[in-house]
């Protein structure tokens, strides 16, 4: 029976579906949302995913059905920014953002960049990635507008500025929240660990992209001058519209960073800023911006994702690692660190790291215990895991935003060209924390 042969063969056919669905993303030949709907299908098709959860009683545990694994929280949480946003720029309050910038740069491209650089890292410690690029993009587009350039090289730094600058702290990625779960780390060991290598890591990552970008952004003094000298007194639109999505901003901020008081998730903040802003608009006119084919490339990323999950895939490949570290707590970092950096830059890695934090666990129990205990494992699966999202185009939530937004305004940011600095800037980045790593627990 068919039915037979795939129950048999389920992890094989769910990484096989999700190798395919990669590289068609890759090669750009169909539209990303479209392949990864497809891949959905024929996940669902062929009953890789259950479409009613139900209780194991021989395993003893609940199996999932398919929307168990499409992470709602992230739809919600995209959809309520992109609204928020959107109504936020009829102001006109994001372009008067970037003109101010402008003028305290005195116009200077390669300073506007590192400003915007500094502002997305700092941003993303502190919201989620994927918030954090949905309020600095309109500020670049705007830039980018009034420069007469194209917004890619921004972009793509923003994204992994955005990407590093998350690693920072417990709420800064979807990541680090597993992470301090299992391992009972709090807000400060985040930052009290974590902030120095990441703020070197950030300056040596900014300041190559801004070399290699030079040439893409330059421009001419009379340009320079003439954006430095912008009158921005008339720039915003409808103050009242600008107030109430000021308050609507800070109301949503305030709930995001206080999660850890209120333990009500950001997605919520983020619908409830959404509807209220939604209240004195037209919402039809607004709900035709939001970006549907990102949302709907994600329900079909999370459902193929969570295929090759619930057929064991990620497992085995995060138990094979854990098999190479031979009782050495220091080669287990390393492969933990790399591993998880390149896995993340392929596959999400919300659910890789939930599979690979339990592993961490158990692991904890044969390793010997060192001077520095079982951190430097946690800390290696953060910085990798984290880190790794800048590798591709799909290794983080934040970077397909980007590139769907960026599409949707005419500007194709090309998979390869992504990878083409992602791949410098991971492997730069996960040797600056493989030497911390090393100096700080394993010397």
């Amino acid at each position: 029976m068919f039915s037979d042969i795939v129950t048999a063969h389920s992890m094989e056919i769910s990484g096989a579906i999700l190798f395919i669905a990669y590289v068609l993303i890759a090669s750009e030949r169909i539209q990303k949302s479209v392949v990864a709907l497809v891949g959905a299908a024929i996940v669902l098709l062929l009953g890789l995913l259950p479409f009613h959860g139900y209780l194991d009683l021989e395993e003893g545990k609940y199996i999932k059905d398919v929307f168990g694994y499409i992470s709602f929280d992230v739809i919600f949480l995209l959809i309520g920014m992109m609204i928020i946003v959107h109504i936020a720029s009829r102001s006109g309050m994001f372009k008067w953002l970037a003109l101010q910038v402008l003028k305290l740069t005195q116009g200077h491209p390669k300073l506007v960049l590192f400003t915007l650089a500094v502002l997305t890292a700092v941003l993303s410690a502190f919201l989620d990635n994927v918030t954090t690029v949905v309020l600095i993009m309109p500020i670049t587009f705007a830039i980018a507008k009034e420069y007469d350039t194209d917004p890619v090289p921004f972009l793509i730094t923003e994204v992994m500025a955005s990407n590093i600058g998350g690693t920072a702290t417990l709420i800064g990625d979807p990541p680090n929240i597993i992470i301090g779960t299992r391992a009972g780390l709090t807000f400060m060991d985040f930052v009290n660990e974590l902030t120095l290598i990441v703020v070197v890591i950030f300056c040596i990552v900014t300041g190559i992209l801004i070399f290699l970008f030079r040439k893409s952004i330059k421009t001419t003094p009379e340009k320079m001058a003439y954006v430095a000298n912008l009158d921005n007194s008339k720039t915003i639109e409808d103050k009242g519209l600008m107030i109430r999505s000021l308050i609507t901003l800070t109301f949503v901020i305030t709930g995001f960073v206080t999660h850890d008081i209120t333990h009500i998730d950001a997605y919520v903040f983020a619908l409830a800023g959404a509807s209220f802003l939604l209240l004195f608009e037209k919402p039809k006119e607004i709900y035709k911006d939001v970006e549907w084919l990102t949302i709907f490339f994600f329900v079909g990323l999370f459902i193929i994702i969570g295929a090759f999950e619930a057929n064991g895939g990620i497992a085995y490949l995060a138990d094979k690692l854990i098999q190479f570290t031979g009782g050495s707590i220091g080669k287990a970092s390393m492969l933990i660190l790399w591993g998880s950096g390149i896995f993340s830059g392929i596959i999400d890695n919300i659910p890789y790291t939930a599979t690979m934090a339990p592993l961490i666990q158990q692991v904890q129990q044969t390793i010997p215990y060192s001077g520095a205990g079982h951190y430097p494992l946690w800390w290696a699966l953060s910085l990798g895991s984290c880190l790794g999202g800048n590798l591709t185009l799909i290794g983080a939530a934040a970077n397909v935003l980007v590139s769907e937004t960026a599409a949707a305004e005419g500007h194709l940011i090309k998979f390869m060209r992504f990878v083409k600095y992602g791949f410098m800037v991971t492997v730069l980045s996960l040797t600056l924390s493989s030497l911390y790593l090393y100096f700080r627990y394993l010397h």
